[in-house]
């Protein structure tokens, strides 16, 4: 199974257009948004992919009830600070700040522990965790949109960048 990975798409629909043909083109099941959708608009992007969503708010998510009920008219699972979903064998943890990052992946509680935020790309091994942070998929900031391929099974994450 492979999981797609997003965070701080910021209401770059062209980047969300590319991400999602990312997610199809790479065959994902689920996908996991770490936060800052912004506005509901910048949904139905993603949505194409058709496939189920985690998400958990950001700091800029300010339309916070019209995100819920696009999330909930999708299907998708929306939580307001941490998610928790098992995929196959594999738990996660997403949180949109870095802050318990550490602390989660130390816990050995969960297998992959994602978040969003910095606007940097982040994969590394926090004892026995994989940590992600994809990047901005917005490429606001750094000029680099990405987003992150996790295949489940081996636990190897590919960073995607974007091109739109």
């Amino acid at each position: 199974m492979k999981v797609g990975i997003l965070a701080d798409s910021h209401d770059h629909l062209h980047a969300l257009r590319a991400a999602a043909r990312t997610m199809l083109t790479a065959g994902v099941e689920h996908i996991i948004w770490a936060g800052d959708f912004v506005a509901p608009f910048a949904l139905p992007p993603i949505q194409s992919v058709r496939v189920p969503v985690t998400g958990v708010l950001g700091n800029n998510d300010g339309e916070r009830l019209f995100l819920a009920r696009r999330f909930a008219e999708f299907g998708w699972e929306l939580q307001p600070k941490f998610a928790f979903p098992t995929l196959g064998t594999v738990r996660f943890a997403v949180h949109h700040e870095q802050e318990p990052v550490d602390a989660l992946a130390h816990s050995g509680l969960y297998d992959v522990v994602v978040y969003g935020h910095t606007h940097e790309l982040d994969v590394r091994r926090v004892g026995d965790a994989l940590v992600i942070n994809p990047g901005e998929t917005c490429g606001w900031l750094t000029g680099s949109a990405t987003c992150v391929v996790l295949e489940l099974e081996s636990l190897e994450p590919t960073v995607v960048n974007l091109k739109f």
